[in-house]
């Protein structure tokens, strides 16, 4: 699935789509677009413009403007696993390989404007999700924008694993499994290690590591630039230190760690 970075980066691309009158919207699946029937999307916002690109962890979603010039719906937009928004020539999240014969069905839901450039959805899998006004009150404070203080109040509470913490959406959001492990190694904090352990020197250590690997990856094009994402399979070994990777399941996910350096 789509991490923040990931995520992010396909923000930027919605953000070449504002302010441009809406001519017409294709949200034919019903799917993708549940609970609203086809047609309720297209109605809400043809003729009008989004004039906002947020995010929230790994929620996307735009203001709007009715054709009248009051404010509109919220429009919502989540990638799901493996989907992906194009526009104007770029796409995001960038760096796959584009399907050689693109089938029409995989562009899911799409925006055409006026001055004829399109804002589409292509998702391969269908579990992506566009949706207006999207709830957005379970979702805990951004992972790329949480204080040091609160990102340590969050975290630390409890007595989970620490990975298990740092994928709650509802303490942190946006951090999904790549990422835990990329932001661990980092830390040299073992992942399997329950929170209520951690000292304070720790959280904001983590924290750090935090805010370091996500510029990384929004600088070099995702998460799976990572420096260890590279190392998370049986036999590799851990960049620093040379000890071989370890892996196991923590809080119910796949997860790599060394076990030298993340004791």
């Amino acid at each position: 699935m789509p991490e923040l970075p990931e995520v992010e980066l396909a923000r930027q691309v919605l953000a070449g789509a504002l302010d441009r009158e809406i001519r017409d919207v294709d949200d034919h699946d019903d799917w993708v677009c549940r609970p609203h029937a086809p047609g309720d999307i297209a109605g809400a916002l043809t003729g009008g413009r989004l004039t906002g690109a947020h995010r929230r962890g790994k929620t996307l979603w735009c203001e709007t403007e009715n054709r009248d010039g009051r404010a509109g719906p919220q429009l919502g937009l989540h990638l799901g696993m493996a989907g992906q928004l194009r526009f104007g020539g770029k796409s995001g999240p960038p760096g796959r390989a584009r399907e050689r014969d693109e089938k029409p069905e995989w562009f899911r839901f799409g925006i055409t404007f006026a001055d004829g450039e399109r804002l589409q959805l292509f998702d391969t899998r269908r579990l992506s999700r566009v949706r207006l006004d999207p709830d957005l009150d379970a979702l805990g404070p951004d992972a790329g924008e949480i204080s040091r203080r609160d990102f340590a109040e969050r975290v630390g509470r409890g007595r989970a694993p620490l990975k298990a913490r740092l994928l709650d959406q509802s303490v942190v959001a946006g951090i999904g499994n790549l990422l835990a492990d990329e932001t661990l190694w980092q830390a040299a904090l073992g992942p399997a290690r329950p929170v209520n352990e951690l000292s304070g020197d720790d959280l904001a250590h983590l924290h750090k590591a935090l805010r370091k690997a996500l510029r990384a990856a929004i600088r070099h094009g995702g998460v799976h630039t990572g420096e260890i994402i590279g190392h998370r399979r049986a036999g590799d070994h851990c960049p620093r230190c040379g000890a071989e990777m370890t892996h196991g399941t923590v809080g119910g996910r796949s997860t790599w760690w060394c076990p030298k350096e993340q004791s």
